[in-house]
Parts: structure tokens; sequence; C-alpha cells
């Protein structure tokens, strides 16, 4: 098995070009992986890797011993997936990649009934904002909202959210309710800062589409912060639909310009192709959309 780890090691370090990111998608450190290839190398009494301070390039050795392997663990991937969708039941890793919010207030509540009706699956959630690359971080399924950049990425389509103006009830009452997106100028409309940079507002005008950059404080980089100003009564808030759920349900806040409010957000979840079928992917995305729902 030593032999097969440092395999898996030296192929990941050569298909991502970093030593580094192989380890991480392997979940080991750095040096654990440098130590692994080093092992095969000492094993096969060759070199299979230039190494310089800036870059890992294949030796002609290293060439031909990679195309071999990558067939070696393609053809053992194929047996473990032969074998489990024989037995049919979902068990194994399964690392799922969200955004913060989203993972927060859908799937963490929802996780526990996923998780009793598949005892043998091993999930690993990470909640993060920043876009990562899937199979370089080890990723299964990574759900994004958003509309998908990468046509060529393999995708399903779970649900939608729409964004939604919204107020405490005490700041309508104070500073009244904006009638048109053209209103907004004259209230309070809080800030969503991402990468440093408030998040512009886009909504639909008789004019055709209509985009507002919020200009005055507070501004905050955190989507729980934000709702919680805003049911403080501290100004307008432009969220997520599923943000607000319950606040709405409660009257702790109300939505304001909905006739305005156009901007719809599709939610997808990614994977790398021949994963779809391996039961534990396949019976959580079939989760995820059903949680999501289906798109408007």
């Amino acid at each position: 098995m030593d032999s097969l780890a440092n395999i898996e090691a030296f192929v990941r370090a050569a298909e991502l070009g970093s030593i580094t990111r192989a380890a991480r998608s392997l979940h080991i450190t750095a040096s654990a992986a440098s130590r692994r290839i080093a092992q095969l190398e000492d094993e096969l009494r060759v070199r299979l890797f230039h190494r310089t301070t800036r870059a890992l390039r294949l030796s002609e050795e290293g060439r031909d011993f990679l195309e071999r392997c990558q067939r070696i663990l393609e053809e053992l991937q194929a047996a473990k997936q032969s074998i489990a969708h024989a037995r049919g039941v979902p068990e194994g890793r399964l690392c799922v990649e969200a955004p913060a919010v989203l993972g927060r207030l859908l799937l963490v509540p929802a996780l526990p009934r996923f998780l009793a009706e598949h005892p043998r699956v091993e999930l690993e959630l990470r909640l993060r904002d920043a876009v990562i690359d899937p199979a370089a971080e080890g990723v299964d399924v990574s759900l994004r909202i958003g509309r998908l950049e990468d046509a060529g990425i393999v995708a399903r389509r779970l649900g939608v959210t729409r964004m939604l103006v919204c107020a405490s009830p005490e700041y309508v009452r104070r500073r009244g309710a904006p009638e048109t997106p053209e209103d907004l100028r004259q209230h309070r409309c809080l800030g969503f800062l991402r990468d440093d940079r408030v998040v512009p507002w886009r909504l639909r005008s008789p004019r055709g589409a209509l985009r507002f950059e919020p200009t005055g404080a507070p501004r905050v980089n955190d989507g729980d912060a934000l709702k919680a100003l805003a049911v403080a009564g501290a100004g307008l808030a432009w969220v997520f639909d599923f943000m607000i759920a319950p606040e709405l349900a409660s009257g702790a806040l109300v939505t304001v310009l909905d006739a305005f409010a156009a901007d719809e957000r599709p939610i997808h979840a990614l994977y790398q192709s021949p994963r779809h079928a391996i039961p534990r992917v396949r019976v959580f995305l079939d989760f995820a959309a059903a949680l999501l729902g289906p798109p408007a």
C-alpha cells in the first residue's frame, strides 16, 4: 500500500504541477508528499522530476512512468466503482464545498437527515466564499451561486435564489419605503464588501436593468452581520431570499421594491464527470436538489 500511496502522490504532483497542491488534494502535508515521491524515486533508482525553486518538471523517465501510473490508478478506481455500484451502498469520504452563507443556513440544518439516511458516508464540509478548483482541492461536489463562467464544466442545476431588498418595520415606519429604485438615493443602503469592494445592487426599472452602488456606511463583509444590521433598523439591505426567510416569516424584516427585484441567481453543483455515478456523490446530488428546490 505504501507503493500505491507513493504512486498517487507522484501522479497528483505531475498533473497539478506542484507538490504543495498535490499534498492539499491528498489531505497530507507537503513534506509527506515530497517524502513519498522521494521514496518512489529511491525504489526505482531514477529521478522522476527536475526540481527548481520555481518549477516542477517531469524527467524523461518520469513522463514514461506517469502514463503507466495513470492507467494503474484509473483501473483501480474503476474496480472500486464497480464494486460500489454492485453493492449500491453509498459509503466512503465525500468532500463538499459550499458558500458559507448557503452552508450555514440551508445545508447544515439538513445534514443530520442526510447522515442518518447514509450512515456510511464520511462527510467533509468546507464552507468558504473563495472560488476554488475542485479537482485541485480534492473536492467531490462544489456548490456555486450565480452563473457559471466556464461553459465546459460539469454541473447540475439544483435551484435558484432571488435577491431581495429588505428592511426592518421600524426603519420603514421611520424613513418610509422606497417606491422606485431611484428612491434608494434618499435612503441608507447597507453595503456588502467582497474583496474590499462594495457589491452593486442589480434591480429592474421601467428603463431596463439598473445597477445601484451603495455609497454610505455601514459596510460589512459578512452576510450574517448584514442581516443583523437590517433587523436592527440600520438601513436597507440587498440579500439572498433564503437568508431572510425566517425573519420575513416572523415579521422582523419586510421586503420593499418587490416589483423591481429581478436578479435571480442559479445554484449549481459542480463535480468531476465520472464521479456523479459514484453512489455517495449521486445521493448527495439528489439530496441537494430536493433541499434547494426546483428552478423557479
